[in-house]
């Protein structure tokens, strides 16, 4: 007997190097040195503060209540005084914040929020999977723009004509996964107004606000003018503050968006556990004393694996943010075959960029994991791989 199954889900895409994981296991089990820059999952330690709100929260039998949508009420007032703090925008934190289980649960259920069928979102080309996938299962329609070098990685936004009837979204992502680009402050400027002049919400994943080095502040969507009327961020406290397995975020921006996000959620979950709520109030109350010595961290990576990379001939560039590099595959070859070349000839784990789109092909993504030693080795195992040694 077969069992009925959506179509929706014969429309997402399948993840290339599906094996992946079984080939690490694997060549671990055969005594292989294997070096993980696949996952951005830094090996480094939550804020002690996080760590010391979550031991408390576990012992009061309250925080083991039903959170439901509203959640905890400090972590909320933490996130509206870190916008305010950080980039002078003021929210109110029971009507334009929403705690989330983790961003990525929020982009892909705001689709469900905003689009019907028959509707389109204009998303980036290669982009985080969560995307496409919550566009797909609400029955709409992905528009898919690549992210190409010649236009700086953004969206182009006078090559959207043919989709302005049926656009209902445009998604950004800046500082962006996986090709580190960062968007100028006129750029998203004209992205809010691109929205308001066609009637669509203006979605901005900022996962990666506080990983920036060199000076570099990345700004709020909300710092834009009129971007209250269309506009809707995203944040996370997985990256900044090394606690992926916790998923903690917030969505913040128009009320009338984050009402509609939070009816969806109130049918499908309760919300982020309290004591997790109270762990990432904590987090954010450190925010200015603690986060520059954990971007100092990745800085460090990032210079050593830049100039390790560039010693052994790859076309490596320093971003002015995330914890990622991105990186074209030499010779032309499909970035697919190169990673898995990488894992099995060399024992290091890297993302090829088809995993997050056809746009990604041509390029691989290095995620700063690992120590800078570490990522010294690996920088010269991937120049045996593409053969530069």
């Amino acid at each position: 007997m077969t069992l009925p199954a959506s179509r929706r889900l014969d429309r997402l895409p399948g993840y290339p190097l599906a094996d992946m994981p079984r080939l690490r296991r694997e060549l671990r089990a055969a005594g292989v040195d294997v070096i993980d820059l696949g996952a951005g999952d830094a090996d480094l330690a939550p804020p002690p503060a996080a760590v010391s709100a979550l031991q408390a929260a576990v012992e009061d039998p309250a925080m083991s209540r039903y959170p439901f949508q509203l959640g905890l009420p400090a972590f909320r007032e933490a996130v509206a005084a870190f916008m305010s703090a950080r980039f002078g925008v003021s929210v109110d934190p029971f009507d334009e914040v929403l705690p989330l289980i983790g961003s990525k649960e929020g982009i892909a259920h705001l689709a469900f929020a905003l689009l019907d069928r028959g509707d389109a979102a204009v998303l980036p080309d290669p982009g985080y999977q969560a995307y496409r996938g919550g566009v797909v299962l609400a029955g709409a329609e992905p528009y898919l723009v690549p992210l190409r070098p010649e236009h700086d990685f953004l969206i182009p936004l006078e090559g959207l004509a043919d989709v302005h009837d049926r656009m209902r979204m445009l998604v950004l992502n800046y500082p962006n996964n996986p090709t580190a680009a960062d968007a100028p402050v006129d750029y998203l400027q004209r992205c809010v107004d691109f929205c308001a002049a066609h009637g669509a919400a203006l979605v901005h994943d900022h996962a990666y606000s506080e990983i920036a080095f060199d000076g570099y502040r990345p700004p709020s969507i909300l710092e834009m003018d009129g971007a209250r009327d269309v506009a809707i961020e995203f944040h996370s406290l997985s990256k900044t503050y090394n606690m992926t397995g916790w998923r903690i975020g917030w969505a913040v921006g128009n009320r009338d968006v984050i009402a509609r996000l939070s009816r969806v959620k109130t049918f499908v979950d309760t919300g982020v556990f309290l004591g997790v709520q109270a762990a990432g109030a904590a987090a954010l109350e450190v925010w200015e004393s603690w986060v520059p010595g954990n971007v100092r961290v990745f800085r460090e990576r990032r210079d050593a694996a830049v100039e390790a990379l560039r010693e052994v001939g790859f076309d490596a560039r320093a971003p002015r943010a995330t914890m990622y590099l991105w990186i074209p595959v030499p010779g032309g070859e499909a970035s697919e075959a190169f990673a898995r070349r990488a894992l099995v000839d060399e024992g290091v784990v890297v993302l090829p960029g088809s995993s997050l789109g056809a746009g990604g092909e041509g390029f691989f993504r290095i995620a700063l994991t690992e120590g800078p030693e570490r990522l010294r080795v690996a920088a010269r195992r991937l120049g045996r791989v593409a053969r530069f040694e």
